[in-house]
């Protein structure tokens, strides 16, 4: 549906009953260029009735009200309650190349997402601008950083909807904080107003919308999920097979090892140093034999170096972003003066994927993609700077924001390419919409500070609200040097994280796990340890994350966006990881802090105490025992130690199940996580339901061809009524006490593929 107006022409089209796309422009419509959407148009709309001042356009799900005089556009749901619109009199407006859409802001409307945002979790009253910038050591309010998510959620009288703006350039999102509360708004600097509503019953909802139109990760490379080390740098070769050996002989469980600049020759990409590291292959063979995996950075600025090959295939086939007289641009980064690739060309993003055959031929895994904003030491790339944008063109104001997703892009699909089946692993620092189809995506040079411990929760729980599920801080901090209780309290924190990566700034002290003393290396052992065994759960709800984008980090205002209570300041940083637990973090200062428990029963980890929900409370926090709880009712599932995940874990999984009186469903996965298999049913999936009224516990008839790595099954009863004997499939079992614990029970059985009964 074409509007055409006075001064603008507006386009409104149906992506779903409960998505709606609005395209406004001044002039005629251009080619339609997204770097985010991946999904189409399904059709018009199931009804159209114009009027004398109004027309009203139908789904199923949504009423989108078009006023003629002036123009502006509301959507109501299918009961005729406006969930969100243009502000009267206001609507899309111009000033000069800046385009804006002024909404309605009801009077206690929350907004939460935006990516990775610093400030509090409810963004009512804030501002903020998406612009990836290289920030180190920022501010815990500082604006922007790294990653341009242009999507939020908005929350309001029991109803939920979100606004994704797809547009590239330079945005600004104020949620009231210059309007007196009047109206919101959103506006870039350039383009089109672009925006995609989307309206659900519920926060997860609206993100699996959005997922869906800006796609879903793949399933991750096992052994991404594990403990990973990093520094700036470990060099040369003999350091890092010594930090190896060190892991393993101290049995603390590790999969990754990084190699951060000083590995290749003289900063240049697809380089290895010839003194440091000059025999890659070798190198990487025996830190495989040992179960660890190597990722390597890799930076955008190809060095202006008469032989080197990157630079002469660059300017032989024209691959880099250049002036509108036709010179190439000139920054200067880590190797010194440096050409950028025009990563919005499909013939640059193929042979960049291919240059990756110098790291992959050795034996290299994962992809860190850094100073990809793209940085060039702090100074601005000019606005003049021209690129490809698939044969369009386009400048950087419009490419800025998109540069990074892009190279991660060309990153994913080269290294997939020449990994022959197996999955790769991609890292990036700078982002945009869509990011999560391709990379993970870390917080950027943060600060080791309580403060930035606190805030990195924040900021991975914003990620997850806005697409992002494989997200994580440098645990300890990158800069500064954090006290012992602070590395301590970080990594009890990084094992509920999606991506667990302890990373520090050159010249700082050492942030391995046993840097702090025997006493501290212990708690990390500990907290390392505990993710390796919690790998089937968190592996499942990774799975999940690829299925709906419901994120890993899993703020409160997912499960709960009106209660009230969970914006407080002392509770907004606790979150939900996976389905079942709720992570409390506690300064490292703190023996004891407050917790809100929403709706519902919650057992402390560890303790078994059940606490009632929709309450606060005060427990203890001590550094070897941060506040997790796990639901009432709740399901986790527990493998046995293992060093890497290399080694395959004992032949029993046990399912821990919590007594509540209401039920629930626990979608259990596993598939090889090397291949993308998966994608062809070669896969385990079942559900493990818990049905508190009729007192069963059910394990469904395994979905995917692929077998189990576990041949039994230990039931881990907590908080049931104690009984000597439960019934499996209508056998009797046997139970016994588990670890001594008081109202836990144990009972042991095969794990077949057919359904399974537990009678309690």
């Amino acid at each position: 549906m074409i509007i055409t107006s006075t001064n603008a022409r507006v386009a409104i089209s149906v992506y779903a009953p409960d998505i709606i796309r609005v395209r406004g422009v001044k002039g005629d419509f251009k080619k339609d260029i997204s770097y985010a959407v991946v999904a189409d148009p399904i059709g018009g709309f199931s009804s159209i009735r114009e009027g004398s001042s109004e027309l009203v356009l139908s789904t199923e799900s949504l009423k989108v009200v078009v006023t003629k005089n002036p123009l502006g556009i509301q959507f109501f749901n299918k009961e005729g309650k406006l969930i969100d619109g243009d502000e009267k009199g206001l609507g899309i407006g111009w000033q000069g190349s800046e385009v804006t859409s002024y909404r309605t802001l009801f009077p206690e409307e929350r907004f939460i997402g935006l990516g990775e945002k610093t400030g509090p979790l409810d963004r009512r009253g804030m501002s903020f601008v998406n612009w990836n910038t290289d920030h180190p050591a920022y501010g815990e309010q500082d604006d922007p950083l790294y990653v341009s998510v242009p999507f939020f959620i908005g929350l309001h009288d029991l109803t939920v909807y979100g606004i994704f703006f797809d547009n590239s350039s330079r945005t600004v999102f104020d949620f009231g904080a210059s309007t007196d509360s009047r109206f919101y708004s959103f506006s870039a600097a350039d383009g089109n107003m672009n925006y995609y509503f989307l309206s659900s019953s519920s926060v997860a909802g609206v993100i699996e919308k959005y997922t869906y139109l800006t796609g879903r990760m793949k399933m991750p490379p096992y052994w991404s999920l594990g403990y990973q080390q990093c520094r700036w740098s470990y060099y040369p070769d003999t350091e890092v097979l010594n930090l190896a050996r060190t892991f393993r002989s101290k049995k603390i469980p590790a999969d990754v090892i990084y190699l951060d600049i000083h590995y290749m020759d003289g900063y240049k990409i697809f380089t290895w140093h010839p003194e440091r590291f000059p025999r890659p292959k070798e190198m990487i063979d025996s830190l495989k034999s040992m179960g660890f995996h190597v990722v390597t950075i890799v930076d955008p600025g190809i060095k202006i170096e008469k032989g080197y090959f990157a630079y002469e295939e660059g300017i032989r086939d024209d691959y880099f972003a250049k002036y509108p007289g036709g010179d190439y641009y000139v920054g200067s980064v880590w190797p010194g003066r440096c050409h950028f690739p025009d990563f919005t060309k499909k013939e640059v993003r193929e042979w960049w994927g291919k240059s990756f055959s110098a790291l992959t031929r050795p034996g290299v895994e994962g992809f860190w993609n850094d100073m990809n904003e793209p940085a060039v030491w702090g100074q601005k790339v000019p606005d003049a700077v021209r690129f490809y944008k698939e044969g369009e063109g386009g400048t950087i104001r419009e490419i800025h924001n998109v540069y990074g997703l892009q190279m991660a892009r060309s990153t994913f699909e080269g290294t997939k390419s020449l990994l022959n089946g197996k999955r790769t692993f991609v890292l990036t620092r700078a982002a945009f919409s869509g990011i999560q189809r391709y990379s993970a995506v870390w917080t950027g040079d943060n600060f080791s500070s309580d403060e930035h411990m606190m805030l990195a929760v924040r900021l991975v729980n914003s990620m997850g609200i806005s697409g992002i599920a494989f997200t994580g801080p440098d645990v300890g901090g990158f800069a500064g040097d954090p006290s012992a209780g602070l590395f301590a309290r970080w990594m009890s924190i990084g094992a509920y994280t999606p991506f667990f990566r302890n990373h520090k700034e050159y010249g700082m002290k050492r942030q391995e796990p046993w840097s702090f003393g025997e006493e501290v290396e212990g708690l990390a052992k500990k907290f390392i340890s505990w993710r390796y065994q919690l790998l089937p759960y968190i592996y499942s709800a990774f799975h999940e994350a690829s299925r709906t984008g419901l994120p890993v980090a899993r703020s409160l205002a997912i499960d709960y966006p009106f209660n009230e209570n969970i914006y407080r300041e002392e509770f907004q940083n606790e979150y939900l990881f996976g389905d079942n637990f709720l992570i409390a973090p506690a300064s490292s200062k703190e023996k004891y802090c407050k917790v809100y428990l929403p709706q519902g029963g919650w057992y402390r980890l560890g303790s078994e105490q059940l606490y009632a929900g929709d309450q606060s409370v005060i427990v203890e926090s001590p550094l070897e025992d941060l506040p997790v709880f796990v639901r009432a009712g709740g399901v986790i599932t527990v493998q046995s130690l293992i060093q890497s995940t290399s080694v395959k874990p004992s032949d029993t999984l046990q399912i821990h199940v919590y007594y509540g009186n209401r039920g629930s469903n626990f979608v259990y996965y596993e598939d090889d996580g090397q291949t993308y298999e998966y994608e062809k049913g070669v896969f385990h999936r079942r559900t493990i339901s818990f049905d508190p009224p009729g007192g069963e516990i059910t394990l469904s008839k395994v979905e995917g061809s692929y077998a189990s790595k576990f041949k039994t099954v230990d039931m881990i009863l907590h908080g049931f009524e104690k009984r000597n004997q439960i019934s499996v499939n209508g056998k009797t079992v046997i139970t016994k006490s588990y670890n001594n614990l008081p109202n836990v029970m144990q009972a042991g059985f095969d794990n077949s593929e057919a359904e399974i009964k537990i009678k309690f």
